[in-house]
């Protein structure tokens, strides 16, 4: 498999890689960030200082940190999908 990287980043595991919500509907869930630890079809499980927030994908913008210290923006909307059908998933590149 090919490394994580900024490009790649959507084709990867999610859980374990830090994560910060910056853009969300919900205004108390924005400034959110922790480890990622769940992944569902619709939604992101982050652990946060001890608790767990269950974070729609839909509505969020999210900065992961890979494991270099790059921080890559992912809109919510291209990971909405079971993680094992992302691997099949066609993207194109809006960035």
């Amino acid at each position: 498999m090919t490394p994580i990287n900024a490009e790649t980043i959507l084709r990867h595991e999610l859980i374990g890689l830090d994560v910060e919500v910056i853009g969300e509907n919900n205004p108390s869930n924005k400034a959110i960030s922790g480890k990622v630890i769940d992944e569902s079809r619709n939604t992101l499980i982050i652990q946060q200082s001890g608790t767990h927030k269950r974070i729609i994908k839909q509505n969020a913008i999210f900065h992961f940190k890979l494991h270099d210290g790059t921080l890559v923006r992912v809109q919510g909307s291209t990971i909405v999908g079971r993680p094992e059908d992302r691997v099949k998933k066609k993207f194109r590149r809006s960035w």
